[in-house]
């Protein structure tokens, strides 16, 4: 689809979807079909299922104008689908994405399976606290499921904090999640909770080079934690058990070379129940744990 062939022909919906799924492909971006439905659907501002009900729709010259711009981004300076169309579905709920927070992943849809686990009563009025919230993709969904639960949701980035915000208002749950700037357990101090939940930073400093290029566009803080990945893992552990409720369950996203090692340090925390989840790919993605239950009193 060069500038003088798109203009000296015409394109159909399938015609441009096929010649974006090739040129992607040849590009070696990871989703090439989807991200050719994603962007075309942006420009021609339908859904997906419409590019396929109109597939053999011509396409104006300012249509194929937009959608050059689009493919262009995304080939040549590598920026997430979710970043050039302002968007992205997570756990079927339509979130508001920009440059301040990651773009939500697939994986981290084990995240909130793992949490909802802890919490198996759809009425539990448990209160939850999720840190590093960004978009706010894993408190929304978890509020989605959990319609009576009390959540907090803390960032250290107050950009990061007016999209989860906004995404909030857009899903008519600003009423139902609490957040608040900090790191870590900061802005909770002296409080507990049924469920404690976390998508943390886990990438190490020196995996920088090998990463894909798409991760240059997302912010360095939700993505990097010291020269092995562990700084922030290590912190939220050595903390949770002073912040979970008497039986309260802890979950938490990490790269999965990450998890043995986590596991072993919830164990020495005095966590039981430890169970390592895996993703849509089968690598180990979540750690989940819980705290121990008060010792039963006898009664003489």
């Amino acid at each position: 689809m060069t500038a003088s062939g798109a203009k000296s022909r015409t394109w159909t919906i399938l015609e441009l979807l096929r010649w974006t799924t090739q040129y992607f492909g040849e590009q070696r971006i990871e989703a090439p079909r989807l991200d050719a439905e994603c962007l075309l659907a942006f420009a021609l501002g339908v859904d997906r299922m419409r590019l396929y009900l109109d597939f053999d729709k011509p396409t104006s010259p300012d249509e194929r104008d937009a959608f050059r711009e689009l493919v262009r981004r995304r080939a040549d300076d590598r920026v997430p689908v979710a970043q050039l169309v302002g968007g992205k579905e997570f756990w079927s709920l339509a979130l508001r994405v920009t440059a301040d927070v990651l773009s939500p992943r697939p994986d981290t849809e084990t995240l909130v399976s793992a949490a909802l686990d802890q919490l198996p009563e759809r009425d539990s009025d448990a209160r939850i606290l999720e840190i590093g919230t960004g978009s706010g993709a894993v408190a929304l969904a978890i509020a989605h499921e959990r319609p009576r639960a009390q959540i907090t949701a803390t960032d250290v980035s107050p950009a990061a904090l007016k999209v989860a915000e906004q995404n909030a208002r857009d899903l008519g749950m600003e009423s139902r999640i609490e957040f608040v700037e900090g790191s870590l357990f900061g802005p909770v101090a002296g409080r507990q909770f049924e469920l404690v939940v976390s998508n943390p930073p886990y990438l190490a400093e020196s995996e920088r080079s090998e990463l894909a290029p798409e991760l240059a566009h997302e912010p360095d803080v939700a993505l990097f934690a010291g020269s092995d990945g562990f700084a922030v893992l290590r912190e939220l552990v050595a903390g949770v058990p002073t912040f979970l409720a008497p039986g309260g369950g802890f979950a938490v996203e990490l790269a999965p070379n990450q998890a043995p090692t986590v596991a072993h340090w919830l164990c020495e925390a005095g966590l039981g129940e430890v169970v390592t989840h895996r993703d849509l790919a089968a690598r180990p993605r979540v750690v989940s744990a819980r705290g121990p239950l008060p010792p039963v009193s006898e009664k003489i």
